[in-house]
């Protein structure tokens, strides 16, 4: 139900949640923890870079996924900044803390 509600959601404003982010990206914890990457977490990443269509939902993204690299002071950024290219995705920011949201395009 709640996949069929973001579809009608005007894409004017940013529609990927910070929960869509996380439940996403959960699997990639291990990854930048220093474990072995998953698929799992590949397909997180895809399906959260899909959701970010518009220039607000990327930006949306990258606040999220800047807020909670704060907050998890045990992730290597250096993983994760390797991150989107091992799954074959492209975002156009960095997953960092000190990342500037206001510049992706």
């Amino acid at each position: 139900m709640a996949v069929q509600v973001t579809l009608f959601v005007p894409h004017a404003e940013a529609v990927v949640s910070c929960g869509q982010v996380q439940n996403g990206l959960v699997s990639c914890l291990g990854f930048l923890q220093g474990r072995a990457l998953v698929p799992q977490c590949c397909n997180g990443i895809r399906s959260v870079a899909a959701a970010a269509r518009t220039t607000n939902d990327r930006r949306a993204t990258c606040r999220c996924l800047k807020t909670a690299s704060r907050s998890l002071k045990s992730i290597d950024f250096g993983k994760a900044a390797i991150l989107p290219g091992r799954c074959g995705v492209r975002i156009p920011f960095r997953i960092s803390p000190n990342v500037d949201c206001s510049r992706v395009g």
